[in-house]
């Protein structure tokens, strides 16, 4: 039997998630629930096969392959898998762009 991996959330990635369940909820409540829903399913696959997601391909062309993602259109869950930890790092709109969207994250922490 393959060993469990536990699922842990960065503040990020839970402030990711409610502000775009926020924002959806805005429109149709129960359209972002569906949406929570969904990405409460596939990022609790992740317990048993942490390597289901992709290597990120804006990650991928500079060498970087160590984050995956999981796809729940449009957005884009994003993962790093440590020894037995898998931690969920952000949850983005996949209409755009990383880069800009990464960007944007460093110029506003503070250190």
């Amino acid at each position: 039997m393959k060993p469990r991996h536990s699922v842990l959330w960065s503040e990020v990635a839970e402030r990711d998630l409610l502000a775009m369940i926020e924002y959806l909820a805005n429109d149709s409540p129960s359209r972002a629930h569906e949406i929570l829903k969904d990405i409460q399913k596939m990022s609790s696959s992740l317990y048993s096969f942490p390597e289901r997601g992709r290597i990120v391909p804006e990650f991928r062309e500079h060498g970087i392959m160590q984050y995956r993602e999981l796809i729940v259109g449009p957005w884009r869950i994003i993962y790093r898998a440590i020894n037995q930890n898998i931690y969920v790092l952000a949850v983005l709109d996949s209409r755009r762009n990383l880069e800009d969207l990464l960007l944007q994250r460093f110029i506003g922490q503070k250190l």
